[in-house]
């Protein structure tokens, strides 16, 4: 399955410049000064699922506009083609993710984008190069404190998708009437000043058969990276953050942004972690009603 599977990995292939030209464009949503953000040496985003409506674009844009790095990785579900098969659904918001990704690799941000099974659509142009971000069926990613990381969306690992293809549609189909449930919860909850919460995320970590199949994810992804001889993996698909060792590999998922609103992040010593943004949010609105609170007690 391997050997299949990195078919065509390696190569910087050539430059399609079809790509949509959005970079003159104004977003709907204006993007933050670049001054503000954090650094990292590398950011790995996946399962965002553009053209839906479980989208946390709003979320993303801030994560966006919040943070920089010097490599990019997108990794797999960014566009939900499965979805947009079936009902046309792209709001200005999804637009100027697509923009600030596209503005990005401008500015000389590396963007490599491995698509995933939702947006397999776009792995017949692996090798090749889109408005300055790479195409690529996986690649490794060396950290700067010299571990070596194989990178890829993970859906090749999870049984239904290799074997009952059509029991992963229905999957999906209830996954998503679950995401329109969430998203309803979540807009009462912003009218009473709440912070973001994910019906989803409770429930899959409530039910025994969902945590045992992620369990079991894990150790298929983690045990394929020890084949390719790499110290660690970083995956997404399961839309399940995570960071644990199983045996000598150290596995990643970066989580999504539909449930969790989760990136993974390597500092420019090598450390990483994973940041979930939603709390982010809220320590950076509490350290600013602090600074208010003292500003206001000086005056």
């Amino acid at each position: 399955m391997f050997g299949t599977y990195f078919d065509g990995e390696v190569g910087n292939g050539g430059s399609v410049s079809a790509f949509p030209d959005l970079i003159g464009k104004r977003p709907s949503i204006a993007e933050k000064p670049a001054e503000e953000r954090r650094k990292y040496r590398t950011i790995w985003i996946s399962d965002v699922h553009l053209g839906t409506k479980g989208c946390n674009a709003e979320l993303l844009i801030d994560f966006l506009d919040s943070v920089d790095s010097e490599t990019l990785y997108l990794v797999g579900d960014i566009i939900d083609g499965w979805r947009l098969k079936k009902k046309f659904y792209w709001p200005p918001a999804h637009n100027d993710i697509v923009w600030r990704l596209l503005k990005r690799a401008k500015r000389g941000t590396r963007i490599v984008y491995i698509p995933g099974n939702h947006d397999e659509m776009f792995r017949q142009f692996t090798g090749l190069n889109f408005g300055g971000i790479e195409i690529r069926r996986a690649a490794f990613h060396d950290t700067a404190d010299g571990r070596r990381l194989l990178v890829l969306h993970g859906d090749e690992f999870d049984a239904v998708m290799l074997s009952h293809r059509w029991l992963a549609f229905v999957g999906d189909a209830l996954y998503h009437f679950m995401m329109g449930v969430n998203h309803w919860v979540n807009a009462a909850r912003r009218k009473l000043g709440l912070p973001y919460w994910s019906l989803s995320r409770i429930a899959k970590h409530k039910v025994k058969n969902a945590v045992e199949f992620i369990g079991k994810y894990e150790e298929v992804v983690a045990r394929a990276a020890a084949e390719r001889g790499v110290d660690g993996v970083v995956c997404g698909h399961i839309h399940t953050a995570e960071h644990r060792m199983i045996d000598d590999v150290e596995y990643w998922n970066d989580g999504d942004w539909v449930e969790g609103c989760n990136a993974l992040v390597e500092h420019a010593d090598g450390t990483m972690e994973i940041l979930n943004w939603p709390e982010e949010i809220a320590k950076r609105e509490a350290a600013r009603d602090t600074r208010d609170e003292s500003v206001a007690a000086a005056a």
